[in-house]
């Protein structure tokens, strides 16, 4: 088992945090966000962890001698969206968890005794234009939408199994090579093939992971641990 962080962004909403810092790398809770993924992995037992790299790239360097992960670099981190980042590991896309490393995790909530591809989903309120999962009565993904509701959402972690992990690469591949991928996000690899695919959703509480995409997603979150509302 083996973990894949994406981390190739610009984050231009954080500046000017991020105009001398990688998004992953801004600080919550006293903690770049990168990192505490990386230990929240160590804990169950993944240290075989890939980071993707891009924008101010060599400000990830340091991860190499603290924790001993292996860093890709994505040159082409400005022109396409994350499709592009996870088709140069797409080899490594097989018992593998894959996590925006722009979400602050505030629990542990990852499993090492897994075998289904699965989406760590959290049930989200008032929001725009989220990637929102459909699922039957076993839990089993059937459809994802992208629209403005309340319900469960893509929240930037997931696990894909050896076997779904081949049919991925192999859609990866294909769109990179022979169709016009330039709008395309991975997920969209996921969605397009769902029925193909064996994905389940694993529910985890609200308060457990948080996207920082703005100042205004940094303070609000920052504030709940303040004043220990989460």
């Amino acid at each position: 088992m083996r973990a894949i962080l994406l981390a190739a962004g610009m984050g231009t909403r954080l500046r000017p945090l991020t105009l001398e810092t990688p998004k992953s790398l801004v600080k919550v809770n006293g903690k770049p966000m990168i990192e505490k993924q990386i230990e929240y992995l160590k804990e169950i037992g993944i240290d075989e962890i890939i980071v993707l790299t891009g924008y101010l790239e060599e400000k990830f360097h340091y991860l190499k001698d603290k924790y001993g992960v292996e860093l890709v670099h994505n040159s082409k981190y400005n022109v396409f969206n994350n499709i592009y980042t996870m088709y140069l590991v797409r080899e490594y896309l097989s018992d593998t968890y894959v996590i925006d490393a722009d979400v602050y995790l505030h629990r542990n909530f990852l499993k090492n005794d897994i075998n289904k591809s699965t989406y760590f989903s959290a049930f989200k309120k008032d929001f725009k234009g989220e990637w929102i999962i459909r699922y039957d009565e076993k839990n089993r993904v059937y459809d994802i939408e992208v629209g403005d509701d309340e319900g469960y959402i893509l929240c930037g972690v997931s696990y894909w199994s050896k076997k779904d992990g081949i049919i991925i690469r192999e859609k990866l591949e294909k769109s990179i090579e022979e169709d016009d991928f330039s709008n395309l996000y991975w997920d969209d690899i996921v969605k397009n093939n769902i029925k193909g695919l064996e994905v389940y959703i694993h529910k985890i509480e609200d308060r457990d992971s948080y996207e920082i995409d703005s100042l205004e997603d940094l303070k609000k979150v920052e504030d709940l641990i303040k004043n220990k509302l989460i």
